[in-house]
C-alpha cells in the first residue's frame, strides 16, 4: 500500500553514502519477484484470497543488512512467523543477497561516475533526463484529444476514466472517478503506485524512446479517490491488481485517447507447486490493433514484463511436459487492422500438485475500438487423465493428479476500424 505492487515482488533499497556519512546522495533499488512468500496457495498468487494475509508476508519496512552484515535470523524470522509463512526460507534469503549484491553494484557503478565527473555533475544530469521527460511527455500531449471510456470486469467491478487536455498549459487531467470500490470478496485491488505506473506506461508509449523517469508524470494530474479498487487501503487483498487490473487501466486509457484497442487484457498467471517445487508464469494473448498496424500474435501484453521458461528447462525441473504451446488462431478481432491472436498453452503434470490460475477477459471481451470486432474471450479447463474435461473458472485452484492437463487459452486482442 505504500509504493509496492504485490507481496512475492520485494523491493530492496540501499542509500549511498558519498560526503556526508548521515546523509544520502543517491538510493539505489532493486525489485525481485520471489517464487514464494507464504499465502494459502504455493507461488503467493492465489486467485481466492479476500485478505492480504492470505497472500504471504507483508512487510512493511525491514532492515535488512548494515555494512557487510545480513541479518540473516531477523529476516528468516519475518518470513516464519505469519499466518501463512513462505515455503521455502533458504530460497528467499539468497534471492535477497543477490537484491544487495545488486544494489552494491550499482552503488559502485555510481560513486565511480561521481568520482570522475563530481557528483554536481552527475546530480545535474539525473535532473536533465527527468527535464526532458517532462518535455516529451507535454509535446505529446499537444497531439491528443479529450476522451472517457469504462472497462467492465469479469469480477463485476468497473473502470472509468476520464482524460481532459489543456494544450496551453500541455498538461493532462486523468480522473478516475466512478472507478468501483475496493471490492474485499476478491484480490483484484490495485494498489496506488501500480495505477500510477500504468498511467506512466501509456503515455510513455505515445512519445519517442526515452529513460524509464518520475518526469514523465510532472504534466499528468492523476486523480484517483482512496478506497478504490485503483487506490486500495488495508486489509484489501492485492494480488491480482498487480497483475490483472493494471491490464486494464492501460487499455481504458487507450481506449479513452483512441489510440489501441483492447489487448488480451491479462497475464493468465498460473502457479503450480507442492512442497518440494513451486512455479509462476505469465502466458502471451493477442495485443489490440491501431490505426496504422495489426495486433501482435502470442505477446506478453502491456504490463507483463517477463518470459516464459523455455519448455526444455521447464520439463527439467520440474516434474511436467508441455504438451502443446501454439496460436490460438481466429481469436482475434477483425477490422480494418486485425486484433492478434492469443495463445493455446497445455501442461501435463507428472506429480500431484495444486495448480492455480489468476486470469481476466473470460467473460468480457477484449474491446474492438473505432468500429473494429472485439477479441475472442479466455479459456481455462483440465483435462483428467481419463479424458474428462473440467471447466475452470478465471480465478480458480485444484488438484492436479499425474496424467491431468491443464490447459489454458488466453484472449485475442481487439480489432480497430471497420473490417
Amino acid at each position: 500500500y505504500h509504493g509496492g505492487t504485490h507481496l512475492p515482488d520485494l523491493t530492496v533499497i540501499s542509500p549511498v553514502f558519498l560526503k556526508n556519512p548521515n546523509m544520502p546522495t543517491f538510493f539505489v533499488a532493486s525489485r525481485g519477484h520471489h517464487a514464494d512468500v507464504g499465502g494459502i496457495t504455493p507461488g503467493s498468487i492465489p486467485p481466492n484470497s479476500t485478505h492480504i494475509d492470505d497472500e504471504g508476508v507483508l512487510f512493511d519496512g525491514l532492515q535488512i543488512a548494515m555494512g557487510n552484515t545480513f541479518f540473516e535470523s531477523d529476516v528468516a524470522s519475518r518470513l516464519r512467523q505469519t499466518k501463512y509463512p513462505a515455503r521455502d526460507v533458504p530460497c528467499n534469503l539468497s534471492d535477497l543477497k543477490a537484491q544487495i549484491a545488486a544494489n552494491a553494484k550499482g552503488a559502485s557503478e555510481l560513486m565511480a561516475l561521481c568520482e570522475q565527473w563530481g557528483d554536481d555533475v552527475v546530480s545535474a544530469y539525473m535532473a536533465y533526463v527527468k527535464h526532458n521527460a517532462e518535455a516529451s511527455i507535454r509535446e505529446v500531449l499537444c497531439t491528443l484529444r479529450d476522451g472517457s471510456a469504462t472497462i467492465d470486469m469479469d469480477t463485476g467491478d468497473q473502470i472509468c476514466v476520464a482524460v481532459s487536455i489543456n494544450h496551453d498549459q500541455k498538461t493532462a487531467r486523468i480522473d478516475f472517478s466512478g472507478t468501483s470500490a475496493q471490492n474485499m470478496s476478491h484480490n483484484f485491488n490495485a494498489p496506488l503506485a501500480i495505477t500510477h505506473a500504468a498511467v506512466l506506461y501509456v503515455f510513455r508509449t505515445l512519445t519517442k524512446d526515452i529513460p524509464l523517469n518520475s518526469g514523465c508524470l510532472a504534466p499528468l494530474n492523476i486523480i484517483v479517490p482512496p478506497g478504490t479498487i485503483l487506490n486500495p487501503s488495508y486489509p484489501a487483498a492485492v494480488v491480482a491488481g498487480n497483475v490483472e487490473t493494471s491490464q486494464h487501466v492501460v487499455d481504458v486509457l487507450f481506449q479513452a485517447l483512441g489510440k489501441l484497442a483492447g489487448s488480451q487484457g491479462t497475464m493468465n498467471n498460473l502457479t503450480f507447486g507442492n512442497e518440494i517445487h513451486q512455479y509462476y508464469e505469465t502466458i502471451c494473448g493477442g495485443s489490440g490493433a491501431g490505426d496504422a498496424f495489426d495486433g501482435t500474435d502470442a505477446i506478453q501484453c502491456h504490463m507483463t514484463n517477463s518470459r516464459i521458461t523455455d519448455p526444455e528447462i521447464l520439463e527439467t525441473r520440474f516434474p511436467v511436459m508441455v504438451e502443446q504451446f501454439s496460436i490460438r488462431r481466429g481469436s482475434g478481432g477483425e477490422g480494418r487492422f486485425n486484433g492478434g491472436n492469443g495463445a493455446l498453452r497445455a501442461i501435463r503434470f507428472n506429480e500431484s500438485m495444486t495448480a492455480s490460475i489468476v486470469s481476466s477477459h473470460r467473460r468480457n471481451v477484449p474491446r474492438g475500438l473505432a468500429g473494429g470486432e472485439n477479441g475472442t474471450p479466455g479459456k481455462n479447463y483440465l483435462r483428467k487423465s481419463d479424458g474428462t474435461i473440467h471447466t475452470l473458472k478465471a480465478c480458480d485452484s485444484i488438484l492436479v493428479s499425474p496424467g491431468d492437463t491443464l490447459i489454458i487459452e488466453t484472449p485475442g486482442g481487439g480489432g480497430f476500424g471497420k473490417p
